[in-house]
């Protein structure tokens, strides 16, 4: 697996910019064009402002003037308002399609992209931390659009702009002050705000870690009972709580620092410049009295500018951690998924359903080999069982199979095309597994059986899981098929989620099935039960089957004994019994642990038709 790298600052900027100039969307295109516009207009609505409100004071206090002067310049100063925050507020509205789809389109690409992820990864991630990150993520993008572009640089534009009006209507010190003024005020911020940001990163550390603490001990809830670990649980908790409150204290602190600072910089610079603009009141400056109205204007740009800027420096530290947060998620999307399709990739064609591995060794880890040279065949319809100790390799037979991973050496055939050569959706959808942990969606009995095939009919759901014989136990519960499971399945007993799991591969109806360990977790009466519902799924269809139980496996066409990652027997049961080795041992001592009551045997289940093919 590719180790994420850091795309920094520039490089998450970067790759934001094509969603907010979507491709092969002119819709959205026209309307960057025009909040770009509105924002233009309300910015020139805005430095207007005070020019016609000057003009307006110097019209009153002059003697004998006209009254439809000044009523006129009032209708203009009114109107250059509305202006200015109708069109600030008509460029949000415009925009606003075009930052949801980006945070959406973004969202969605990450999402897509962890599920074309290695097994690997997603056996080492932490999951409350993955999600955090992408919620942060995808709140970082929105709050970006809506200060940093129409906020933020707009507002040193019109910075700008104000200063060149000074310098053209008064003097290069106007201009001179207000430009010193606001680069202090934004080095000041920009010194303090990094020290800020060290500590925001230990408050998203802590939080993360506490999350993750949080969703591991929810998720594992029976096993925290089991072991009245409750206290245990809450002191990790409140362990990575307490980490979070110390750097959220001093980042509190250094903020109170940071606005003391920012507000004793803004009032030096509005002295000097006020103070500037009264002495050309009373001396003149460039051989001209300034007038009442001059001062209102530069006292009502002092307005315009600072109050900006005080909020520039409240939400720097939010932008600067917004592009953090950002960071973090191109970091997930620069993760290089370990199995990949082949660009010439065809679907896989099944025709009779014959699964081969031809020498197959494989390692999680080079250093540590598993599976030492595997090979053996099912044919079309026949049921292999697979056996042996834990940490044999039987597992990770399946998880080839799937291509979870690809084979360090050999190669594993269906129907004789390398499942390397082919695509991974057009495999994983010709092969059904019921697994030894099965895991249920949060959603109901209905959604848990038909996401074997997304869109079918409620009749197919029912049907499957009358197969699976599962339905009589459903339509008795209060809710029927709207019964939510819980978290995990955690509702259903492990019986109910394995009839569940087999309902599932019912309705998915894959040529080729596997078992793993399928029924290993259960009592000796639901596993028969369950068994006898496997047998019935698996007729005509080509079925390997993993288990430790070797009763389980007792009918399959052919059985092979995995020891230390190589083949050590294999045969049919009575053939492995008649050897007298490992097989023959690992039976008797399992036998010699069986002691269940005659009257206890499960009924056997209708035998399975041909609804299912």
């Amino acid at each position: 697996m590719t180790q994420a790298s850091s795309p920094g600052t520039l490089g998450s900027l970067k790759s934001l910019l094509p969603y907010l100039w979507p491709k092969g969307e002119p819709e959205l295109k026209l309307r960057v064009v025009l909040a770009s516009a509105s924002l233009v207009v309300a910015k020139i609505a805005n430095v207007y402002v005070p020019i016609v409100f000057k003009h307006m004071v110097d019209a009153l206090g002059t003697p004998g003037a006209l009254v439809a002067l000044p009523i006129g310049l009032l209708a203009a100063y009114g109107l250059a308002r509305v202006m200015a925050q109708a069109f600030a507020e008509l460029r949000d509205g415009i925009f606003a399609k075009v930052a949801q789809r980006a945070i959406r389109s973004l969202a969605l690409k990450t999402f897509r992209h962890l599920h074309a992820l290695s097994l690997s990864f997603h056996l080492e991630r932490q999951t409350g931390g993955l999600t955090r990150a992408i919620e942060r993520g995808a709140k970082g993008i929105e709050f970006l659009l809506s200060f940093l572009i129409f906020n933020v640089i707009p507002t040193l534009v019109e910075i700008a702009m104000v200063a060149v009006i000074l310098w053209t209507l008064y003097d290069w010190r106007f201009a001179a002050v207000t430009i010193v003024t606001i680069g202090f005020y934004i080095a000041y911020t920009l010194m303090v705000t990094e020290w800020r940001i060290k500590l925001r990163r230990t408050m998203n550390e802590s939080d993360q870690s506490a999350n993750t603490k949080a969703v591991d001990s929810l998720l594992n809830y029976e096993t925290v009972k089991y072991f009245n670990n409750e206290e245990h649980e809450a002191q990790r908790y409140d362990g990575a709580l307490k980490i979070y409150e110390t750097a959220a204290v001093r980042s509190r602190v250094s903020l109170a620092a940071l606005n003391i600072g920012q507000v004793v910089i803004i009032a030096i610079g509005s002295t000097l410049i006020m103070g500037m603009a009264a002495a050309g009141v009373v001396y003149g400056e460039n051989g001209r009295h300034m007038t009442v109205g001059d001062v209102v204007l530069v006292n009502a740009y002092l307005l315009q500018l600072y109050l900006p800027l005080n909020f520039l420096g409240t939400v720097y530290r939010e932008i600067r951690q917004s592009l953090i947060d950002m960071e973090a998620m191109f970091s997930l999307l620069s993760i290089g998924a370990a199995i990949e399709d082949k660009p010439d990739a065809q679907p896989l064609v099944i025709q009779a359903g014959e699964v081969k591995f031809e020498d197959v060794a494989f390692g999680y880890d080079p250093r540590r080999p598993i599976l030492k040279g595997i090979s053996f065949t099912v044919g079309p319809g026949d049921t292999m069982a697979i056996v042996g100790a834990s940490g044999a390799g039987k597992s990770t037979i399946s998880r080839l199979l799937f291509r979870f991973y690809d084979v360090n050496a050999g190669r594993i055939l269906i129907d004789g095309q390398d499942i390397r050569n082919v695509t991974q959706k057009s495999l994983r959808s010709q092969i059904g597994i019921v697994p030894q942990d099965t895991v249920l969606f949060n959603d109901t009995v209905e959604y848990n059986v038909g996401y074997g095939r997304p869109g079918a009919s409620r009749p197919e759901i029912e049907n499957a899981a009358h197969l699976a014989h599962i339905h009589d136990f459903v339509t008795g519960l209060p809710d029927g098929y709207q019964t939510k499971v819980g978290e995990r399945g955690l509702k259903l007993s492990g019986g109910e989620k394995q009839r569940v799991a087999i309902a599932r591969t019912i309705l998915k109806a894959p040529p080729i099935l596997l078992f793993d360990e399928a029924t290993s977790a259960l009592d000796s009466r639901t596993e028969r039960e369950i068994q006898a519902n496997l047998m019935e799924i698996s007729r005509r269809r080509t079925t390997l089957i993993i288990a430790h139980r070797l009763s389980t496996v007792i009918h399959a066409d052919e059985i092979i004994v995995l020891e230390d990652g190589r083949i050590a027997e294999r045969g049919t049961h009575d053939v492995l019994l008649g050897l007298n080795g490992r097989y023959a041992a690992m039976w008797r001592r399992q036998q010699e642990a069986i002691d269940v009551p005659d009257d206890d045997a499960a009924e056997v289940p209708v035998p399975f038709t041909e609804a299912v093919k």
